[in-house]
């Protein structure tokens, strides 16, 4: 069945300050986040009003995919669904159907693959469609993941060059400067899982992204860039759980230990500047970086850059196709850490791929 429409399908976030709790106690549902660690995480949205930027980022991102889709002749709707805020899944999937399709394509705002950022959106949409009673009027997949398209490499790497030509122009050589990738820390267990047949692509995707922007930044700037190293940010489990390390902020400290004298900070695990952005990066890895005398640079992410909405586009474009994924999504990868749950489909698997 050919879909004919698509589902923007992303994390959600509030948009006034009665929103915050509700919205974090959602996101942290059964999965033993201290109180505490909410209150804490609370007041970093207030300090931005209570309104997380994520949705009016996604109100432009459709809007940059409706234009990309238009230039390209894909002449299909697009709706939007969150996970943990308004608009939700259910309904989503309902105004598709009242709309009458029948089948979609849902493109997630997450490039990696793990619980979190891959299965779980495909758990919350089939418990949408089951709840809806749509589960056999509508077919949804996903379209998979973009960690290594041009288009999601190249304004990170771009961001690089002009980071360090700016730091280069205060005086830094590239000797003094560090450049740290960072994504969402995640439990070791869940990173251990991710991929098919347990196969850790959380942090290997994330290493592959890594190198491609590096040789990227290369080639832009005509020359070698620092080293990168992959550091994590904004854990939030119970304390004895083990999650994936170092935390920016100690990647920071050995960095400044060892004489470096900048960072360059690119976020590479994710494609907006939302609050864990703007509040982990921007306001306590800088806190901190200022503590230790360094200079800082914060790269931005992909957004609306055209070319990341182009690359987003082309996506769509393979999954309309049945193009194989990378690796594709099976029924065992990444999965629940708490029990089995019902998915919709992601793409198929290229030939001879396990499933």
């Amino acid at each position: 069945m050919t879909p004919t429409a698509v589902l923007l399908a992303s994390f959600g976030g509030p948009e006034g300050a009665d929103e915050v709790m509700p919205f974090l106690e959602r996101v942290t549902a059964g999965r033993g986040v201290p109180p505490e660690r909410l209150v804490e995480v609370s007041h970093h949205y207030l300090a931005l009003g209570g309104v997380s930027p994520i949705n009016a980022q996604n109100r432009a991102l459709l809007a940059a995919l409706r234009t990309e889709f238009d230039s390209h002749g894909i002449d299909l709707p697009l709706y939007w669904g969150n996970r943990n805020s308004a608009p939700f899944f259910d309904d989503a999937v309902k105004q598709m159907a009242d709309d009458g399709h029948t089948s979609a394509i849902a493109l997630v705002t997450s490039a990696y693959s793990s619980y979190s950022g891959c299965r779980q959106y495909r758990e919350n949409i089939a418990a949408a469609l089951d709840r809806t009673g749509l589960a056999d009027q509508l077919a949804i997949r996903t379209a998979g993941q973009y960690f290594d398209s041009d288009g999601f490499v190249e304004p990170f790497a771009r961001g690089i060059v002009g980071a360090l030509e700016r730091l280069n122009a205060q005086g830094i050589d590239d000797s003094g400067i560090v450049v740290l990738c960072s994504t969402h820390s995640i439990p070791e267990s869940m990173a251990a899982t991710s991929g098919p047949e347990a196969s850790g692509w959380y942090v290997a995707q994330h290493t592959d992204a890594m190198t491609r922007i590096a040789r990227r930044a290369e080639s832009i700037r005509g020359r070698s860039v620092p080293e990168s190293q992959l550091v994590f940010q904004s854990r939030s489990g119970p304390p004895s759980m083990p999650w994936l390390e170092p935390d920016v902020n100690d990647a920071l400290r050995s960095a400044a230990a060892l004489g470096a004298q900048a960072a360059v900070i690119v976020p590479t695990g994710f494609i907006s500047d939302h609050v864990e952005v703007i509040w982990d990066l921007d306001h306590e890895a800088a806190e901190t970086a200022a503590e230790l005398g360094l200079s800082f640079e914060r790269v931005s992410t992909p957004g609306i850059d055209p070319m990341f909405v182009a690359a987003l586009a082309a996506q769509v474009e393979r999954a309309l196709a049945g193009t194989p994924g990378r690796g594709g999504c099976s029924a065992n990868c990444c999965p629940n850490p708490r029990a089995p749950q019902p998915v919709i489909p992601g793409p198929p698997a290229p030939a001879g791929a396990q499933s």
